[in-house]
C-alpha cells in the first residue's frame, strides 16, 4: 500500500472520528459509569471491528449496492439510539438529591455496557460511511496486497483512531466531572438528549429521502 493513500484515508477518517456524535455521547456516558468505562469503549471498538471484517469479505460492497439494506441499517441504528437516549433520560429523572448522593447515573453491568457499545458503533451511520463507502476508495486491485488485506489495514487504522479518541473523551469526562455531582448529572442528561436527537434526525432524514 502506498503511504500517501494510507495518510489520505487516515486524515478523512480521523476528522470524522473527532466529530461529536453518537459515539461521543456514549463515550461520555461510559466515562461517568465508573467500572463500565473499559467494557463500553471495548464494545464500540468491537462493533467497528465486526464492520471492518464484513467490509473486507465483501458484505460492505453488498450493502453499498443495495440502498434498501443501507436504509434498514440506518433506521435500525436510529431506533437503537432513541432507545438508549430515552432510557438514559428516564434513569436520570430521579430526584436531584438522590442522584447527587450517588454521584452518577445508575451504571449498567460490564457485559451490558459492552453490548450497548457494540450496538452504537455497529449501527452508527458515520462508521458505516467510513467503512462501507470510504475504505474501498483507498484500495487498489494492482497493489502487492489484496484488496481485502488493504481494507483490513485501513479499517484497523480507523478502529485504532477510535480507541484513542473515545478513551480520551471518556477519561476526560470522568476527571472533569468526578468532583462535581451536579455536573455529572447534567452531562449524563446532555448525552442522553444528544443520542435521542441524533436518532430522531436520522429517522427524519431517511423519511424525507423516501417520501
Amino acid at each position: 500500500m502506498e503511504l500517501s493513500m494510507v495518510l489520505g484515508f487516515w486524515s478523512v477518517a480521523a476528522l470524522l472520528v473527532c466529530t461529536p456524535g453518537a459515539d461521543w455521547a456514549y463515550a461520555i456516558t461510559a466515562g461517568l459509569g465508573g467500572r463500565t468505562l473499559v467494557p463500553s469503549i471495548g464494545g464500540i471498538l468491537f462493533g467497528y471491528a465486526v464492520v471492518v471484517a464484513a467490509v473486507a469479505v465483501g458484505l460492505g460492497a453488498l450493502v453499498a449496492a443495495n440502498p434498501v439494506l443501507l436504509d434498514a441499517l440506518t433506521v435500525g441504528g436510529a431506533l437503537y439510539l432513541l432507545w438508549l437516549g430515552i432510557g438514559g433520560l428516564v434513569r436520570s429523572s430521579r430526584p436531584l438529591a438522590a442522584q447527587a448522593e450517588a454521584q452518577a447515573p445508575p451504571a449498567a453491568s460490564p457485559v451490558g455496557s459492552f453490548l450497548r457499545g457494540a450496538g452504537v458503533s455497529g449501527f452508527n451511520p458515520k462508521g458505516l460511511l467510513v467503512l462501507v463507502a470510504l475504505v474501498p476508495q483507498f484500495t487498489t486491485a494492482h497493489g502487492a496486497w489484496t484488496p481485502a488485506a488493504q481494507m483490513l489495514v485501513l479499517g484497523g487504522l480507523f478502529v485504532a483512531t477510535c480507541a484513542v479518541v473515545y478513551l480520551s473523551v471518556a477519561v476526560l469526562a470522568r476527571r472533569l466531572l468526578a468532583a462535581r455531582p451536579r455536573g455529572t448529572i447534567v452531562m449524563a442528561r446532555v448525552s442522553a438528549v444528544a443520542m435521542t436527537l441524533i436518532g430522531l434526525s436520522l429517522l427524519v432524514e431517511r423519511a424525507v429521502q423516501l417520501f
